[in-house]
């Protein structure tokens, strides 16, 4: 099965455009106020009018549950990807609301990281996401040690995230685990925060 991919932290509105004619699997758009990649008062129409084949991906990191579906409302999402430490126990309350979308929870990485705290989360969530571990939760540009996922047992298919860029093409080729379901790109890419070099994503798609 191809690998899909995934580019994060998108805002502006040309950008988008040009990113919408590389058709991705998934566009994410970062809601939480504290990342330089922050959607801010974003026109929601910039989401809504995404081809069905593009899935809407809103990032959230520890938001209540009534302002994270009321965002996910007006944008349409397709797609939430919890970036902070929510339990187990929100993401069976969250996807209970929203059974229709699908739910990523997204987890920093590194030598001490213990892949048995996701066992609460199995059967609420549709996938992991493995990133590097930062304090500012992701966009670092780093990548962590992908040996560490042999670790990881759960049948849960996985997002890999964390410094990707083209350098990196043949060694995801490597990887012969069947849960890795897509790549998830982002600041390796950009001209500047939140705007995407699209001529070396298209690249990166097609080596892909």
């Amino acid at each position: 099965m191809r690998v899909k991919l995934k580019v994060c932290g998108m805002r502006e509105p040309g950008n988008i455009e040009a990113l919408t004619a590389l058709a991705p699997d998934y566009m994410g758009f970062i809601f939480y106020q504290k990342s330089k990649r922050f959607v801010g008062g974003m026109d929601p129409a910039l989401v809504q009018m995404l081809p069905s084949g593009i899935k809407a991906t809103g990032v959230f990191v520890n938001e209540n549950q009534e302002e994270l579906l009321r965002i996910a409302r007006r944008y349409q999402l397709k797609a939430i990807q919890l970036h902070g430490s929510e339990s187990g126990e929100f993401c069976r309350c969250l996807k209970s609301q929203i059974p229709d979308i699908e739910l990523i929870k997204a987890f920093g990485v590194n030598d001490d990281f213990n892949f048995e705290l996701l066992e609460q989360y199995q059967g609420f969530v549709d996938y992991f996401l493995f990133d590097t571990q930062t304090a500012a939760h992701g966009g670092s540009g780093e990548t962590f040690n992908w040996a560490l996922l042999k670790q990881y047992k759960l049948p849960v298919p996985y997002f890999l995230s964390g410094g990707i860029g083209l350098d990196q093409v043949a060694q995801l080729k490597e990887i012969m685990d069947p849960r890795l379901y897509a790549v998830d790109v982002n600041s390796r890419f950009e001209i500047s925060p939140a705007y995407k070099d699209i001529d070396q994503l298209t690249t990166f798609k097609n080596q892909l």
